[in-house]
């Protein structure tokens, strides 16, 4: 039987060349005393773009932790699959980011929202959930909206794991739920209905991911009300265990938080809730790797820095089409970016404070980093030219790789959580 431990990091790797430095910082994390289990994931999107396989990303993850002699547990990730896609993904993945966001709001047969409000009897007439301030007043009504609304999704997901299961073998794999693809967050009482439909379906996950409030545009910092995120991350915390106590779901339960990487703001605000309820979480860092392959290339001067200013120039005349398969994620103000013209005139150094994460530095561009972010097509489409680069460059992109995952994201989330088993 798999099992998802406490701490996991979903790592991205787009071109699949940074598994050692990655896992080289997951191992700091180790040898500080924090285990944290290393979870290697790429969407079927990525894959696409990228024109790989998903046995690719199951070489790298396997030839990293060879190399490096990891003796830990370690998974592969078949992130945001559908039924439409999943197969090409079981031989290689024990990991499965089930996304069934796309089902939301579609009806769900009405003898099976029938036989979800029998089930939902046992609450009587209200549910008490430990720890939240209000009782939930469970109706008709409430209990009608809420099917209506998730049901279907949840019965998605159901088929996609069954159909996983029926190939791999019950037990074989993690399954983590993925509902964060919205405009609106879940409440808790929807995540409380939601964590029903799952049980009663029988669906072992491990992982689950909401939608919270705010934006999580990808690959920069939080932008929201820190305050209200704080009690919806508490609220899901709480639902989950009494869901795991009351409904018979995996004691191991746990909340995923997608295109969390770079989430600086609410890092110490997880931290805080975690040590205080004594949970787990799952973080994917997503594309932070990519972005830290382009200011490697961008500090290693000569042909490197010259193609990743081709890189941006392309990207800015294409922005509207790179922007388009990411737009509930970004927020790019064009007016702030910089002309190609004048990043073309910019040293590596300019062009890696720019990109790199670093809200102090007096050149960081928030906007110019998320266009880099969706850009990685255009450097797939350079073809073995890109890939030779990444080659003979390795070492000074290596560190960056390394750096950022260790010292921005590894020490500011994960190394508090062990001042919680120290004290």
């Amino acid at each position: 039987m798999i099992q998802l431990g406490k701490y996991s990091f979903g790592i991205g790797d787009r071109f699949e060349h940074q598994g050692e430095a990655l896992l080289k910082a997951i191992n700091k994390a180790s040898e500080a005393g924090i285990h944290v289990i290393p979870v290697w994931n790429k969407s079927n999107r990525e894959h696409h773009y990228v024109n790989t396989e998903p046995i690719s990303t199951r070489k790298e993850a396997d030839a990293a932790v060879a190399s490096l002699g990891w003796n830990a547990p370690y998974l592969v990730d078949a992130d945001h699959i559908n039924l439409s896609n999943v197969d090409r993904f079981i031989p290689f993945c024990d990991f499965y980011t089930i996304d069934v966001a796309s089902w939301i709001d579609k009806p769900a047969p009405p003898e099976s929202v029938d036989a979800f409000k029998q089930a939902c009897g046992i609450f009587g007439t209200s549910i008490s959930v430990p720890g939240l301030e209000v009782t939930v007043q469970v109706n008709n009504e409430l209990i009608t909206r809420t099917a209506d609304k998730y049901l279907s999704a949840v019965q998605e997901a159901s088929r996609i794991y069954r159909h996983i299961e029926a190939v791999k073998g019950h037990g074989t794999f993690v399954a983590e739920i993925s509902l964060d693809e919205v405009e609106v967050p879940q409440t808790p009482v929807d995540m409380l209905f939601i964590l029903k439909m799952i049980a009663d379906l029988g669906i072992p996950i491990q992982t689950i991911a909401p939608k919270f409030t705010g934006r999580f545009n990808k690959g920069v910092d939080y932008i929201g009300d820190t305050e209200k995120f704080a009690l919806e991350f508490e609220q899901h915390l709480l639902v989950i265990d009494y869901a795991v106590k009351n409904f018979g779901l995996p004691e191991n339960l746990k909340l995923s938080v997608h295109s969390g990487s770079d989430k600086f703001t609410i890092y110490p605000v997880m931290v805080r809730l975690l040590r205080k309820h004594d949970k787990g979480i799952h973080l994917k860092t997503a594309g932070t790797t990519w972005l830290e392959e382009v200011i490697g290339l961008a500090l290693s001067d000569g042909d490197a820095l010259m193609a990743v200013k081709e890189i941006y120039s392309i990207a800015y005349s294409r922005r509207e089409e790179l922007c388009a398969p990411y737009s509930d994620v970004i927020d790019i103000t064009e007016a702030v970016l910089p002309s190609p013209d004048l990043v073309n005139g910019w040293t590596g150094s300019e062009f890696a404070g720019a990109l790199r994460h670093i809200q102090e530095h007096p050149g960081y561009n928030p906007d110019f980093r998320q266009l880099i972010h969706v850009a990685y097509k255009v450097a797939a489409e350079m073809g073995p030219r890109f890939l030779s680069l990444l080659k003979e460059n390795r070492e000074v992109i290596g560190k960056c790789v390394e750096e950022n995952i260790w010292e921005r994201h590894l020490q500011r989330l994960f190394l508090p959580l062990l001042k919680s088993v120290e004290d």
